[in-house]
């Protein structure tokens, strides 16, 4: 999922650089929320893989 946060964000300077807006903050819009999903996904893996050490 990182991997298309980053992508999406290439996608965003490319076009910004063209100047195209409109396709630049749609891509810019996708690329923060699927960072922001890919975070709280990786805090949830995180949290429940925790492994309780035996004693």
């Amino acid at each position: 999922m990182l991997s298309w946060a980053i992508t999406f964000l290439i996608i965003a300077l490319i076009a910004a650089v063209l100047g195209f807006g409109g396709i630049a903050g749609t891509a810019v819009g996708i690329a923060k929320i699927l960072f922001f999903v890919f975070i709280v996904l990786f805090v949830i893996a995180l949290v429940f893989n925790r492994r309780t050490p035996t004693a």
